[in-house]
């Protein structure tokens, strides 16, 4: 090969790299912690007991590990993404296999943190589930905007 069609082939698998990237970021971006605002209302407007306390940072403890572990996954697997679309330059078997990994660790994703939320509404007193009930029904509306 010429160096200018050795350029040439760089500077394409460069852009597909990128387009890989840039597609897995957009099709799976990692989620925002939306729960930030359930927690500033458990912790700051609720009035939890000592004992609601005790048991929501046990939640939160077990939480943050999943979580983290969960968010990795999402990582590898739009990593996984970017080098499809860069290796194969078409929607072909590879990248359709990397899509549908990056669609599960999503899903999975998007399962741990529901049942987070629900184990922090089962600490709550009925009085204290209806304002919670509330904020969760809010944030999920505003996320779908």
């Amino acid at each position: 090969m010429k160096p200018r069609q050795i350029a040439l082939v760089a500077a394409v698998a460069f852009a597909a790299a990128l387009l890989g990237t840039w597609a897995g970021r957009s099709a799976a971006p990692l989620p925002q912690d939306a729960s930030g605002a359930l927690h500033a209302l458990m912790h700051d407007e609720l009035g939890l007991d000592s004992d609601q306390e005790r048991r929501l940072f046990a939640v939160e403890a077990d939480f943050k590990a999943r979580r983290q572990s969960l968010e990795d996954e999402l990582r590898a697997a739009n990593a996984l993404l970017a080098k499809a679309v860069a290796e194969e330059h078409v929607y072909g078997p590879r990248v359709a296999a990397a899509v549908d990994a990056t669609h599960h660790a999503m899903g999975e994703l998007q399962k741990a943190t529901l049942e987070h939320v629900f184990e922090m509404r089962a600490i709550l007193r009925p009085e204290q589930q209806a304002r919670f009930d509330a904020a969760v029904d809010e944030t999920l509306t505003n996320a779908a905007k």
